[in-house]
């Protein structure tokens, strides 16, 4: 029996993993309610009838997740508190017959590219002409903007192609439409989002357009800060550097995973580049911009990794000197061609590398904060908490990055850029005052 009546539909969305799953949320969200059908993200109030998961299936703990999100809520359904459970996302693409037959209380299972099949339930029609319509799920003055789908690397470790396909870009014209959409509803910084930025347009015009779109995008008024995100390193067109250095408001930051440094492990994940390589890149790229942010992500207890890899990969750190970087473990994914090769590395091991390898990048972190001290810099208002704001500079991404914390007596609203004189420097965190 339920134990509340509701009168019209209302559909929660929650959403689980990356931030290209988030955009697919704010998609379906914008489809929902151009069809008039209440829609809302991450609902605390609970009074839905209807729940979306969107899940993740990228790497093991991203699955336990999924599944404990779409167990939550089926025993709310029995429990009568929702009507409707529907699962969505890389994790249903990836294993739907196995839901389907170990949960069967879940209403329906979609895959990735199914959003139309989601609308069909609601007796709703997919509305091609909402570009940009979406149900922002971040604060209003950033959004994240997905260029392209799926990808054609063949990175020994990742799953990500079985579960969203072959890469597919979308056009320059829809992307610089949909930048202007959100301009309009406040967006004054835009964060671009693949699953591998530098193959951008080469299925639809033949070859790499990356920079026009990024002089595309520049040239859109009120566009204030467009940053990149997941670039492949391997064979990585300059002109795209070229590009971050002529326009203003384009970050002076990339954000470009390598993985791993030891040319063994290189090979191992299929990654198409050397050490040395990697190097040469890095040092080209400073030299064309001397003040670049770099961020990169580290996999930590891949098969075979051996403690000369790790101290390998650490010595790499300490010469780089990355601004930002990111670790997580290797995951045992099945129908990739890692699985072939033997998981030999416990779970505690590798969460003790990837603790190894962040301690040498904590030390880095601070060292590069302190340099900050007394500079000042451009900030972007995200929020006020416990009594003060946090911001941001153009060096630092939503989540994944440093924090500038102000101290300020006016009121400051959110969104907006003041500028900001750094006055102390943390490992990871900024503070400093408003000039």
């Amino acid at each position: 029996m339920k134990t509340k009546s509701i009168n019209r539909d209302k559909v929660n969305i929650i959403t689980l993993g990356c931030s290209k799953n988030m955009v697919d949320s704010e998609v379906l969200s914008g489809q929902l309610l151009a069809n008039d059908i209440a829609t809302v993200h991450e609902n605390a109030k609970l009074d839905h009838n209807i729940v979306i998961i969107n899940t993740c299936g990228f790497i093991e703990k991203a699955k336990e997740e999924s599944i404990n999100t779409i167990l939550d809520n089926v025993e709310l359904k029995r429990r009568g508190k929702i009507d409707k459970v529907y699962v969505t996302g890389c994790l249903s693409e990836r294993y739907k017959a196995n839901l389907e037959r170990e949960i069967p209380e879940v209403d329906a299972y979609f895959g990735t590219m199914e959003l139309p099949l989601i609308l069909k339930r609601f007796e709703a029609d997919y509305k091609g002409e909402l570009v940009g319509e979406r149900l922002l799920s971040t604060p209003q003055h950033y959004a994240y903007m997905k260029i392209s789908e799926g990808c054609n690397r063949t990175c020994s470790f990742c799953a990500i192609p079985l579960m969203r396909g072959k890469h597919v870009s979308r056009s320059i014209e829809s992307l610089v439409d949909e930048a202007k959409q959100l301009v309009q509803r406040g967006v004054k910084e835009v964060m671009l989002i693949a699953q591998e930025l530098t193959y951008y347009g080469l299925d639809i015009y033949k070859k790499r357009e990356l920079p026009k779109l990024l002089h595309a995008l520049a040239d859109v008024q009120g566009l204030e800060w467009i940053r990149l995100h997941y670039a492949y390193p391997s064979k990585f067109p300059m002109d795209i550097i070229d590009a971050i250095k002529d326009r203003d408001n384009i970050c002076n930051y990339l954000d470009m995973p390598l993985q791993h440094a030891s040319n063994n492990m290189l090979q191992a994940m299929k990654r198409q580049i050397t050490r040395e390589e990697m190097e040469d890149l890095i040092g080209a790229i400073r030299y064309k911009i001397p003040g670049i942010c770099l961020r990169t992500t580290l996999i930590a207890g891949f098969p075979g990794e051996t403690r000369d890899d790790v101290e390998e990969l650490k010595t790499f750190l300490e010469k780089m000197r990355f601004d930002r970087v990111g670790t997580f473990t290797y995951s045992h994914e099945e129908d990739t061609s890692a699985f072939l090769l033997n998981d030999n590395i416990s779970e505690e091991e590798k969460e003790a590398r990837a603790q190894e390898i962040m301690e040498v990048q904590q030390e880095i972190s601070l060292e590069k904060n302190m340099e900050k001290i007394g500079k000042t810099f451009k900030v972007m208002i995200d929020k006020r908490e416990s009594g003060r704001y946090l911001g941001r500079t153009e060096f630092d991404s939503v989540e994944v990055d440093n924090e500038v914390i102000i101290n300020c007596n006016k009121k400051l609203a959110i969104g907006d850029f003041v500028y900001v004189k750094i006055t102390k420097a943390y490992d990871f965190d900024l503070e400093g005052e408003v000039v």
